[in-house]
């Protein structure tokens, strides 16, 4: 993978909450509740040594992946699945996000809950800014399904595809060659 795809700012920690689960290689950092506790104290998103039970875990998961249904659409320009919407917006709720203003006129969104729900908002709260700030829609899902790593599109156009063109985009790109090149069956 191409680490050098990294996204700004905070938006970097979203980027490495999709990317706990390689889907190439089928390694999960947050496949138990101790992995899910680990991730979010060392990201400073929970203390150390949060409570996570297993309701925990499965909606960290599931956020985990409707946000990568939501980078594939960046990447493909379609729409994003109504379940990863409904996945979102539960987990927005579960986190009782909510706007604080601040003694310098500026405002935040932060979650109201503790825990790994509100860990989940804090995520989510970086989303929003990111939203704000128009640099959400270049953070996307590599386009190779067997891969689905996510990355920062640094491209000036916005047209990155794959994490990596060297690893990814060659093999879409050797696949398309051969699709095209393959003797048809008599």
């Amino acid at each position: 993978m191409n680490k050098q795809r990294k996204a700004p700012g905070d938006l970097e920690r979203v980027r490495r909450f999709v990317n706990t689960l390689q889907v190439g290689r089928k390694t999960d950092l947050l496949s138990d509740t101790a992995g899910v506790a680990e991730w979010f104290a060392h990201e400073d998103l929970a203390p150390a040594g949060v409570r996570v039970a297993r309701a925990d875990l499965r909606h960290a998961t599931q956020l985990r992946e409707a946000l990568r249904e939501v980078l594939a659409a960046h990447n493909d320009g379609g729409p994003v699945p109504a379940e990863a919407t409904r996945i979102l917006d539960d987990a927005a709720r579960r986190a009782r996000l909510r706007l604080r203003f601040e003694d310098d006129g500026g405002a935040a969104l932060v979650p109201e809950a503790g825990g790994v729900a509100g860990a989940l908002g804090r995520l989510l709260a970086i989303v929003h800014d990111s939203i704000a700030e128009g640099t959400w829609g270049r953070l996307k899902a590599c386009r190779d399904h067997d891969c689905s790593w996510a990355f920062y599109d640094h491209t000036k156009n916005r047209s990155g595809a794959w994490c990596s063109m060297e690893t990814c985009g060659n093999r879409a790109k050797a696949r398309a060659y051969r699709d095209r090149h393959a003797t048809p069956a008599r």
